[in-house]
């Protein structure tokens, strides 16, 4: 079942056509949740980051659209997919509803809500063989604009079939610049000695909602310095711990770059404090 613009739907039911401008022109935000007994993890952090996106991209914010509203639609979409008691992803996107060419004839929106269930409720932490590699083919621009959630992600989907090609697990992408910026679905933290360091938004890396919860967990560790910082290609086979994050997958260790493989002891401390953490939401 998917909730469009309010309404319950059947997955196959046909509510979008080919004006449709997420389709046509990438002209969409969109958020990924995490929602467990139907508690939604971080809502006022993914609300807050959905409206200003909304907003640079010059977008239409209705009336209704307030925290509770959209947390309501939520959790109505699942409930009717019979997933209240189970860990859920969920992906809210809103698209700039008008006709046009790129310049489109109003800014008013419409919305999709789409759910599915997930394995575990609890952030656990896999050590498995999680091997990356820099993808090099293209660049994602540093800038506002690559710092969204929006539909513009062929870089990302360019990156996956990349690894998918190479059986690497993840990607890493770069900036115009060459600096490391992120993975393909998460924000990268780089650990050399005392020093753990997360690329600056400045970069063009995603403002990613465990990003921050991470840099608020990492101030209690006072043995280290924390730095958002450039990161450079070179600095990775010179870390001592890699690790990727984001909110539906909580903290996912890097084992192997190259010739470098990774150990995961602040990893391991990590996604201890991170359930300790979304306990008390």
């Amino acid at each position: 079942m998917v909730n469009f613009n309010g309404t319950i739907l059947e997955n196959n039911a046909l509510f979008l056509n080919e004006t449709n401008r997420g389709l046509k022109y990438g002209d969409a935000v969109f958020e990924t949740i995490r929602v467990v007994n139907s508690k939604i993890y971080f809502w006022e952090e993914h609300y807050l980051r959905l409206m200003a996106s909304m907003r640079i991209l010059r977008m239409d914010i209705p009336m209704n659209f307030t925290m509770e509203f959209l947390q309501e639609e939520i959790i109505s979409t699942i409930t009717s997919n019979k997933l209240l008691e189970n860990a859920v992803r969920v992906r809210f996107t809103v698209f700039r509803d008008s006709e046009g060419l790129y310049q489109p004839v109003t800014n008013k929106i419409s919305y999709i809500i789409e759910v599915s269930s997930l394995q575990n409720s609890f952030y656990t932490l896999t050590e498995n063989r999680y091997e990356v590699e820099l993808f090099k083919d293209h660049y994602v621009n540093s800038g506002l604009l690559s710092t969204l959630k929006t539909n513009n992600k062929v870089v990302n989907v360019l990156a996956g079939i990349f690894a998918k090609e190479n059986e690497y697990q993840n990607c890493l992408l770069i900036n115009e610049q060459k600096n490391v910026i992120e993975g393909i679905s998460g924000n990268l933290f780089l650990i050399k000695g005392k020093t753990i360091k997360t690329p600056p938004i400045t970069d063009g890396c995603l403002n990613g909602i465990l990003r921050k919860k991470m840099l608020e967990i990492l101030k209690n560790f006072p043995d280290y310095e924390v730095q958002e910082a450039s990161v450079s290609p070179f600095e990775l086979q010179k870390a001592d711990e890699l690790f990727l994050t984001n909110v539906i997958q909580g903290i996912q260790p890097i084992t192997k770059y190259r010739k470098k493989s990774y150990r995961t002891d602040i990893s391991k401390q990590l996604v201890g404090r991170l359930n300790a953490f979304v306990r008390l939401l």
